[in-house]
């Protein structure tokens, strides 16, 4: 008569909802920012490297944030805020280079 006993699947707690759906709205704030520049930019015409850089910089904060969350999921809410918020600096670094590159480079735009 012995019972085994299944532990639940432990809900994400009220702190860390608020942590990923606050840092979920900046990771959509990069991708609709990417988006937008994409839009403004493609019809002035985009060799394939500029189209390769313009696409990768509207999917790398949607991976940047699934890698954040990945890594921070199992453990305390500082240590998941602390991966979530080096996720958003890689993201604003990475913005700042496709910027400059768009900026300074007149062959990132031509076909």
């Amino acid at each position: 008569m012995t019972e085994e006993v299944v532990p639940a699947k432990q809900s994400l707690g009220i702190w860390k909802s608020v942590i990923v759906g606050l840092a979920g709205l900046f990771y959509a704030y990069a991708v609709w920012n990417a988006v937008s520049y994409l839009i403004t930019v493609a019809p002035a015409g985009i060799n394939a490297y500029g189209w390769f850089v313009l696409i990768f910089s509207v999917l790398f904060p949607i991976l940047v944030f699934v890698v954040a969350y990945a890594l921070g999921r199992r453990r305390s809410a500082g240590e998941l805020t602390i991966a979530i918020v080096a996720g958003l600096a890689l993201v604003a670094v990475f913005w700042m280079n496709v910027a400059a590159l768009s900026m300074l480079t007149t062959s990132f735009l031509s076909r």
